[in-house]
């Protein structure tokens, strides 16, 4: 019988290999998208845009690595900066069209490779794990040794 602790011990272990598992198939979905630039662009479309500054605050990641990351998209086309509506000082990062094609893109083949793997589980399963993870990502805000 499994105790709490090892319990523990195991979902941190296989939370790791999807850590892993995820960063590695972020290549094969698109070689030229890494999973933070993949993560990035899609919270910018959920966003609808907004600043370098919220996006490093929202993932609690360091200036100067979105602001490596942003650079990178900018680059390749995916993002561009435009002025805030409500204050022309402030510079609102966008996804561009190609950024928006591609995003779709990546999103279709991700979800594919998820319904690919979770074929065989029944229905009650995988609602019950949606929910397990959406309650495990919840009780992680303001937490950051995950």
């Amino acid at each position: 019988m499994r105790t709490a602790e090892s319990a523990v011990e195991t979902i941190q272990r296989e939370m790791t290999v999807f850590a892993r598992r995820a960063r590695a198939s972020a290549g094969r979905m698109h070689p030229e998208l890494s999973l933070v630039s993949y993560t990035l662009l899609g919270h910018l479309e959920e966003s609808g845009g907004c600043r370098a500054t919220d996006l490093a605050a929202h993932y609690a990641l360091d200036k100067s690595t979105v602001s490596r990351q942003v650079a990178a998209l900018e680059r390749a086309g995916l993002i561009e900066r435009r002025p805030d509506p409500e204050d022309h000082r402030v510079q609102v990062l966008q996804l561009t069209e190609a950024g928006q094609e591609i995003l779709a893109q990546v999103t279709r083949r991700r979800r594919a490779a998820f319904r690919e793997r979770l074929a065989e589980w029944p229905e009650d399963d995988l609602v019950r794990f949606a929910a397990y993870l959406e309650r495990y990502n919840a009780g992680a805000e303001g937490i950051g040794a995950d």
